[in-house]
């Protein structure tokens, strides 16, 4: 029987069809999405820039720890060896200056550090002593305010690369970006730059080899001066107080490059030692100066001015007296200022960020564990309960049911669908509602002269309004909706119904099953079916707040659809606002896992993008639209009570947050440990697997679908993480779309096996 409707006129020959109402509006809402999926991307891009500076300011990708020891020194001039410790290259030519006597020069490598470095700063002021600071360029931007008071207050600072490595194994770009990064630092942080220089893991000029020389010659030649020094306090090694003093302290009357450090471990020792120092040294008459001092002072005769590095060519010149710069410092400008202080700002936003991600990483990781832990708990006590009831809601439900196919296009399906129908084991009416299809759908169904099958047509207006149109023309108490691509297995409705005998129920999910499973994306899809949705629902329905029937199988009282004011097309998720309408009414919703459907998946990762966006983003829409119910009071208001802050939690800010786990994993084996980052990552998959197979069982679908799960989490995992950004991001910025049609090929033409 059908509802007599003509059909459209086919488009006139050699003319193109214009485009439906449908299509139209499908167009305009791809053209709003885009700039709100390249706002999710840039998002994306933004937070992977912040974790990889972040991750380089603590050492770089695959950090060279290697340390040059015993290489020979044939190429290096003997008077740069047993010469003094300041190596310059006035004209060309290398020249070493000693220390005057009775005169030490403070040096501090490793710095700054944010509990040490203010603490030895705090002892020069007290003595009125400067020194000279070698600053590693990534502490430097991580401590911008201690370098600039360290300047202030009068101290000499010097580059000591950006990462701390031995630059005699490292490329001529590799240490021309180790000095160009501090000297981006210390533009950021105090204004300057400087022509200092000392190379780590050389502290003394007998530690020059063939392979360190021509970096020094090289430097020499930008206009930088290379710092050694005479004695060595050796504090990193914590030798004791007395120790560090006694090393220190040279011969009597000998003037003295000294090397203490103020970062780079546990320095108490050396902020005991230091002022201990100062006064002994002063009490044999030396005084105190900087390398720029020291250099002025023995030079006197013939002063000579180095010239400046090559990133200060713009700055302004030095000058030595009354509050101005210390003789080794330069005023930074121009692109040099501006290009410090963005890298200043940056490091600010990630040394903020990454804190921030970690504590959120550890809310997300209990979140994660406490979830699959409910689902594997309370999903067996679901299994055990109604499998020890089986049917036992009341007498069973034998009467004859509606069941609505709401079709738009669904040629490729649609005979299978009701095909499946005609099969069933339990009486129903077939009402095909078929909303403006162009393809011959109605045509179709009509063709198959199946027993019990009514199509009703109507103008193109959506799965919502096909839907309510065919719970108007339902002639019984009991309506299953489902979807065009679906096909049941015999007793689907059988099963399906049997929870309507307990008059509180008002709505029934049944257990969707991915048909297309043989590619790799429907197996991605069917792990997640199995493990996802179906664990999902069972958790749920023991909690009697399920928030979805799935639009692919469900089952529902007339009178109740009727009462929440039918399918609203407020939402793209129809089902989810239908279904929490329905605890708000005070009606039941319950899960029947017997009951199984099996649907035709998205075959391209297109597809499933604009399935999964219309899903996640809908969800969101229904969440909000019934944010009153967490007011609700009385038994209608349990949804509220414990329904709506698992769905928020569970499906929206943990998914959210989720990728903070693979985002860490990476940083971590990166940066920090790969191996145990590596294990962490692994442990976590375990126990995803132990879940997945305790839901394969319950489902008793076989287990070899398993084996995807690692190639799940590295691919499909991360698009639909991108699918919920790009869903917040809509709708954070506002946006609609329309019941969105997916491509079929109507491979689910019989029920599938559960293999």
């Amino acid at each position: 029987m059908t509802t007599p409707t003509p059909p459209p006129a086919p488009p006139a020959r050699g003319r193109r069809r214009a485009p439906s109402r449908m299509e139209r509006a499908a167009g305009r809402a791809a053209a709003l999405q885009r700039p709100r999926v390249l706002l999710a991307l840039l998002l994306l891009l933004a937070l992977t820039c912040v974790m990889l500076l972040d991750g380089y300011l603590r050492a770089e990708v695959g950090g060279d720890e290697r340390v040059r020891t015993g290489a020979s020194a044939g190429d290096v001039p003997d008077d740069v060896l047993d010469g003094g410790p300041i190596l310059t290259f006035p004209g060309g030519r290398a020249t070493t200056v000693s220390v005057p006597d009775k005169t030490i020069v403070l040096t501090f490598d490793d710095g700054p550090d944010p509990t040490w470095t203010p603490q030895v700063l705090e002892i020069l002021d007290t003595y009125d002593v400067p020194g000279t600071f070698f600053l590693v360029g990534s502490m430097v931007s991580r401590h911008p305010d201690i370098v600039r008071n360290m300047v202030e207050q009068g101290n000499e600072v010097g580059v000591h690369t950006f990462t701390h490595v031995d630059l005699s194994y490292q490329s001529t770009a590799r240490v021309t970006r180790e000095i160009e990064q501090t000297q981006l630092a210390l533009a950021g942080a105090a204004g300057i730059t400087t022509t200092l220089f000392r190379a780590p893991y050389s502290s003394e000029t007998d530690a020059i080899d063939d392979y360190s020389w021509p970096v020094y010659e090289s430097l020499g030649a930008d206009g930088y001066t290379s710092v050694f020094v005479d004695t060595d306090s050796d504090d990193w090694k914590r030798p004791g107080v007395s120790k560090i003093v006694e090393w220190a302290t040279p011969e009597d009357g000998e003037g003295a490059s000294v090397l203490f450090h103020d970062a780079g471990g546990e320095r108490s020792q050396t902020i005991e030692a230091l002022p201990k120092y100062i006064e002994k040294m002063k009490a044999k008459g030396y005084t105190f100066t900087t390398v720029s001092g020291a250099m002025a002072e023995q030079q006197s005769t013939q002063p000579q001015q180095s010239p400046q590095p090559q990133e200060s060519q713009e700055s302004q010149p030095a000058q030595q007296s009354g509050g101005g710069l210390q003789a080794a410092h330069h005023r930074a400008t121009g692109a040099t200022l501006y290009e410090g202080k963005a890298l200043i700002a940056a490091v600010a936003v990630a040394e903020w960020t990454v804190p921030a991600l970690s504590a959120g990483l550890v809310v997300v990781g209990v979140a994660v564990m406490g979830r699959f832990a409910m689902m594997l708990v309370l999903a067996r006590r679901h299994h055990r309960k109604r499998n020890r009831r089986r049917f036992g809601w009341g007498p069973p439900v034998t009467g004859p049911v509606s069941v609505i196919v709401p079709a738009y296009n669904e040629k490729e399906c649609i005979e299978a669908t009701l095909r499946s129908l005609a099969r069933g084991t339990h009486p129903v009416e077939i009402i095909v509602v078929d909303d403006g299809s162009t393809d011959g759908t109605a045509e179709i169904a009509e063709s198959l002269g199946l027993p019990g099958v009514r199509v009703v047509r109507q103008a193109n207006a959506g799965k919502p309004a096909a839907l309510n149109n065919g719970v108007r023309h339902a002639r019984y108490d009991i309506v299953v909706m489902m979807d065009g691509d679906t096909v049941f297995e015999p007793d689907t409705v059988r099963h399906l119904v049997q929870p309507f005998a307990d008059p509180s129920v008002g709505a029934v999910a049944g257990n969707a099953k991915v048909g297309n499973r043989r590619t790799l994306i429907g197996a991605w899809q069917h792990i997640e079916y199995v493990m996802g949705f179906n664990l999902d629902r069972r958790m749920y329905d023991l909690l009697r707040c399920m928030p979805t029937i799935p639009g692919a199988i469900g089952a529902f009282r007339r009178e109740a659809v009727l009462q929440v004011g039918g399918m609203s097309d407020d939402t793209l998720a129809e089902d989810t606002d239908l279904t929490i309408a329905l605890h708000r009414a005070g009606w039941r919703v319950v899960y029947e896992e017997h009951a199984r459907a099996w649907t035709e998946a998205p075959a391209s990762l297109g597809q499933l993008w604009s399935q999964r966006y219309r899903w996640s983003y809908g969800t969101m829409q229904a969440l909000w639209k019934h944010r009153r119910s967490l007011t609700d009071k009385g038994p209608s208001g349990r949804f509220g009570r414990v329904g709506m802050p698992l769905v928020v939690l569970f499906q929206v800010v943990t998914p959210v947050f989720a990728p903070l786990i693979d985002v860490f994993t990476v940083y971590s084996m990166l940066f920090v440990d790969f191996r145990a980052a590596l294990l962490a990552w692994l442990a976590v998959l375990g126990v995803q697997v132990v879940c997945a197979a305790y839901a394969f069982r319950l489902d008793r679908e076989k287990y070899r679908y398993l084996l995807m799960m690692p190639l799940q989490q590295l691919a499909y995992r991360q698009m639909m993480y991108l699918v919920l950004i790009h869903s917040c991001v809509t709708a954070l910025t506002g946006g609609r779309l329309r019941w969105q049609k997916l491509k079929r090929t109507g491979e689910v033409g019989t029920p599938a096996g559960s293999g």
